[in-house]
């Protein structure tokens, strides 16, 4: 699958009711050495910001969640760090509130930068 076809994915998930952490997961789900439908329950209370506090994005969660699992741990702060740096922060209630991207776009960016 390309990076293109997994931003798409993404996209597709979140649209189709997925939270945004499960949406950045399930597009990796052909990588991921668990069931798709246990990656998609260990990703669902990870939406919204952690169980809907708002408060760590869950496409942050859920691209940590990505790299845990395919043994990419040591990539997770610069994963975190490039999302920070073009979407200006991390936490989900201050994303939304600074309104630059809809979740719908901030899921793409984060299984994009996954692909990289």
């Amino acid at each position: 699958m390309t990076k293109e076809e997994r931003i798409e994915r993404a996209k597709a998930l979140h649209k189709q009711g997925c939270n945004c952490c499960q949406a950045v997961v399930m597009a990796y789900a052909d990588k991921l050495p668990i069931e798709a439908e246990h990656a998609m329950n260990v990703a669902a209370p990870f939406g919204r910001g952690l169980a809907g506090t708002r408060e760590v994005c869950g496409c942050v969660s859920g691209m940590a969640m990505v790299c845990g699992l395919t043994g990419h741990v040591a990539d997770t702060r610069t994963l975190i760090e490039q999302f920070r740096a073009e979407n200006g922060d991390i936490v989900c209630g201050r994303l939304l509130q600074m309104g630059k991207k809809p979740c719908n776009e901030l899921v793409g960016y984060a299984a994009g930068l996954l692909e990289n």
